[in-house]
């Protein structure tokens, strides 16, 4: 397959389909025989055998010990050869940016992060330049086998992944621009290798199905922070039909959106709401003459703090939690999901926060929905978006053999 259909594999061909689902199961559950293949994916054994038989030619997996033997000849047993490639991914939002190089398993061979300083498109796009040429100058001995770059970033991304609206923050409101370059044409010429560009928020919840929860967990929202989240509707990635689904903040540079539908700061406004309420009572105690301590500046010492039990950055915490909450229940009333992760960060913020979240959706939701939802933190943390773009990059590998 060539480079240029290499990722135009949106809509699978039913053989895509069936390459994915084998593969999927082996990296899931191997070493696994072909019956047990068959009987996880409701495909027959000759089926199997032939689309296997294919995948060793290509050696994207290997035969491994004979099986016990439940009466018969005893089956070969097949696991994936997570050496034959390997994806790179990057995730940028608006506090950092993350590289990693991962092979076909998801396995992270290299990390790279950079804190971010400002929240410009130059340097949304610079960063991601540097961290890319890092990583490979950092492995150049597998760079053979590197089959493609995955970036997820923050904003609304087209239906075609090559135009990106960013929210940049100009004084103390966000405003979407466009980037007007073409981003995945860019990279590629810079760098060689297949591109695809999604959303972060997007990556990051199906980096999640992908690399951390059963195959059975089908309906998904990742929070990210509050600012969107990414959708997984019955095993598949739900972008709508131009590719920006997941945007719960109603932008309009002319009037004040609701409460519950506002945009907020990638940190739920929790730094801003503390300084505030460290400074009130910073100056009660200035007015009695009292010493006061310092307090705590960036958002991990906030978090740090409500951890420890300091009243102002619990209260804090447990208010963004609930105003979270409310969003969330909004989404589980409408979608009905098996779980919701909260992540992007703000999930670091602890129990406080993650109780406040449960409680809002519990009193928001149906009882039905709200019984049938699991709320947790996400298992991947600061590496999601990053992880999630590397293995829809090994996902499209899956899928395109003999396309």
């Amino acid at each position: 397959m060539n480079r240029e259909s290499y990722f135009k594999i949106e809509n699978l061909s039913e053989r895509s389909r069936k390459n994915l689902f084998i593969l999927d199961a082996i990296r899931r559950r191997g070493p696994i025989s072909k019956t047990d293949i068959s009987s996880l994916i409701g495909l027959n054994v000759v089926t199997v055998s032939n689309y296997v038989d294919e995948f060793l030619r290509q050696k994207l997996i290997f035969e491994k010990e004979f099986d016990v033997s439940k009466g018969g000849r005893r089956p070969l047993l097949l696991d994936l050869n997570s050496q034959a490639g390997y994806a790179l991914g990057v995730g940028i939002n608006l506090l950092s940016t993350i590289g990693v190089v991962t092979d076909l398993s998801g396995k992270v061979l290299l990390k790279v992060r950079r804190e971010k300083t400002s929240h410009s498109v130059k340097e949304a796009v610079d960063s991601i330049i540097e961290i890319v040429s890092e990583l490979l100058a950092k492995t150049e001995n597998v760079h053979t086998k590197i089959r493609g770059i995955g970036i997820g970033i923050g904003g609304v991304v087209d239906g075609d992944r090559e135009k990106v609206r960013w929210p940049e923050k100009v004084g103390n409101t966000y405003h979407y621009v466009d980037v007007t370059v073409p981003l995945k044409d860019i990279l590629e010429r810079e760098f060689n290798f297949p591109v695809m560009i999604d959303n972060d928020a997007t990556l990051a919840c199906f980096g999640e199905q992908w690399l951390a929860l059963e195959s059975d967990v089908k309906d998904l929202v990742y929070m990210f922070s509050g600012v969107g989240c990414g959708l997984m509707l019955n095993s598949e990635i739900y972008r709508g039909t131009s590719g920006c689904a997941g945007e719960v903040a109603i932008h309009n540079d002319k009037k004040d959106s609701p409460y519950f539908l506002e945009r907020w700061e990638a940190d739920l406004g929790i730094r801003e709401n503390y300084l505030k309420l460290v400074n009130w009572k910073k100056g009660i105690k200035n007015s009695k003459g009292a010493q006061d301590e310092a307090a705590p500046l960036s958002l991990k010492e906030i978090f740090d703090a409500a951890k420890k039990g300091d009243a102002i950055a619990v209260d804090v915490v447990r208010e963004a939690g609930h105003r979270l909450g409310i969003r969330v229940a909004h989404l589980v009333n409408l979608l009905n999901p098996q779980m919701v992760i909260i992540g992007g960060g703000i999930e670091e913020a602890g129990l406080a926060l993650m109780e406040e979240v449960k409680g809002s959706v519990s009193e928001w939701c149906f009882t039905e929905s709200a019984q049938a939802v699991k709320i947790v933190s996400s298992r991947l943390g600061d590496e999601a978006v990053a992880l999630g773009a590397a293995s829809l990059v090994i996902r499209h590998i899956f899928a395109a053999i003999n396309e």
